[in-house]
């Protein structure tokens, strides 16, 4: 970090792939798996975005709708999301003296490749029917909400979760 300075900007994007499987299903192994990417990988870049980040930076980090909106067999990604957003709120907290905005953005069913390969043409088409804007997010949609909450415009937003969700949660 001496050679180029302090952090301005961290936006933390990854997930652990989909685990589709009861609760009551789920391995230890398939927990540790998904927890260990999604929450433990989070927290300890958290950690050491905080010790490098300028006073001012911003950081955002990636939650899921179904932390809000439960889905049968998704148990353990939404846990390792809700515990991502735990992070977010509490270093929020714990940088807010140094300037420092700390947030997660929501993203809805969102047309990628991974997207496409995850969830059926069938699920993605009563996805389109029910949300209010009668589509699914672009990528685009999703960059435009993390590009605002580190803008300047958004340096009085921190502790937050934007839902980018065109309505679906």
């Amino acid at each position: 970090m001496s050679h180029f300075g302090k952090l301005n900007i961290l936006v933390i994007s990854g997930g652990a792939p989909r685990l589709t499987k009861p609760l009551v299903e789920t391995t230890e192994e398939e927990f540790d798996s998904v927890f260990t990417f999604n929450a433990k990988g989070n927290f300890f870049a958290l950690q050491e975005a905080a010790k490098h980040m300028a006073d001012g930076g911003r950081i955002v980090t990636f939650s899921t709708p179904y932390t809000v909106q439960p889905q049968p067999n998704l148990s353990v990604i939404a846990g390792s999301k809700a515990a991502i957003e735990a992070f977010t709120f509490a270093l929020a907290l714990e940088l807010g003296n140094r300037g420092i905005t700390v947030n997660a953005i929501m993203p809805g069913p969102t047309t990628t490749e991974s997207f496409g390969e995850m969830v059926s043409a069938e699920e993605q088409a009563q996805l389109k029917q029910i949300a209010p804007l009668g589509r699914l997010a672009e990528p685009e949609d999703v960059a435009n909400a993390v590009a605002f909450l580190v803008s300047d415009e958004a340096a009085y937003v921190t502790g937050h979760t934007l839902h980018a969700t065109g309505g679906l949660a």
